[in-house]
């Protein structure tokens, strides 16, 4: 697999110590909420990395990193949410917005912001031959409690993570335009998903004071970046995905791509400039253009 370059820690450090100084200026008694979204195989891991260090090491900030995919709705529930709705691949299985238990999210949250103990979910992908489950809320760690000091900066991050719901008409409108895997879905089905987005997941993305978006400039690259994932794992631990399966694999997260992508490269924060940087990377994953919305 290609090496991934980082090239987008120092541009995104300094926006995000900029955003902070602001934020504490303000809201000195707030948690710091970052959102950061990216395809798979993007270098968004690596970023994650890098900022949390510099937050935590040089700042001395105390910084909570927290995926979306810990979200994941129980097992029993998506096979539930699968099962009320059988026609609808798009919720057949953990992936699209509508299979995230934004209940909970909303929950944590709400503890988090207000410097309340709270358990981070934790959800474990191999779980039920890879369809997944909810690992224990024992084993959960707790954050803010007795002893602890309190949690000031938050990194939010997830494939899907500032996703905001379209109009029907534009749902419509994108499905009768698509090139790529819109079709291959019913619109209302679509729409159901964009229904989901519109509740849980809008309440979250409200609450970011800044927000980062590793972008592509073809969103079809992630098909080659998760072969390329895959031929790893097969070279290094003997498993993985054929190529085959790889495709099917991204073809359920793609549509998603291809509704909300346009509306995330316009900017979550109307009226408030300079609170989104957006990295657009080319195939080789390297930053090509630097745009702060």
């Amino acid at each position: 697999m290609a090496h991934v370059v980082d090239d987008k820690s120092p541009i995104c450090i300094p926006f995000i110590l900029d955003r902070l100084q602001a934020h504490k200026a303000n809201n000195p008694d707030k948690p710091f909420i970052i959102g950061i979204n990216g395809v798979q195989g993007i270098g968004k891991t690596t970023l994650v990395k890098a900022l949390a260090t510099t937050l935590r090491e040089r700042e001395g900030l105390p910084t909570l990193v927290v995926s979306i995919d810990d979200f994941y709705l129980r097992h029993e529930d998506q096979k539930a949410l699968a099962e009320s709705h059988p026609d609808n691949a798009l919720v057949s299985c953990r992936g699209e917005p509508g299979t995230h238990d934004m209940a909970l999210a909303k929950q944590f949250f709400a503890a988090i912001t207000s410097g309340q103990p709270a358990k981070i979910p934790q959800y474990d992908k191999s779980a039920y031959s890879g369809q997944g489950d909810r690992v224990a809320e024992a084993a959960w760690e707790t954050v803010n409690g007795p002893g602890q000091a309190r949690v000031q900066v938050v990194i939010f991050e997830g494939w899907c993570v500032g996703f905001r719901a379209l109009a029907d008409g534009e749902v419509s409108a994108r499905w009768a335009g698509a090139s790529r895997t819109l079709r291959r879905h019913r619109p209302e089905h679509l729409r159901f998903v964009n229904e989901r987005l519109r509740g849980g997941y809008d309440d979250i993305t409200r609450l970011f004071d800044a927000f980062v978006h590793i972008d592509a400039e073809d969103t079809g690259y992630v098909y080659d970046w998760r072969l390329e994932q895959e031929v790893r794992l097969r070279e290094e631990r003997g498993t993985g995905m054929t190529d085959e399966q790889v495709v099917r694999f991204v073809d359920a997260y793609y549509p998603a791509y291809e509704l909300f992508s346009d509306k995330l490269r316009e900017g979550l924060f109307p009226g408030k400039p300079g609170q989104q940087l957006r990295l657009v990377v080319g195939k080789d994953r390297k930053v090509k253009q630097t745009i702060f919305i």
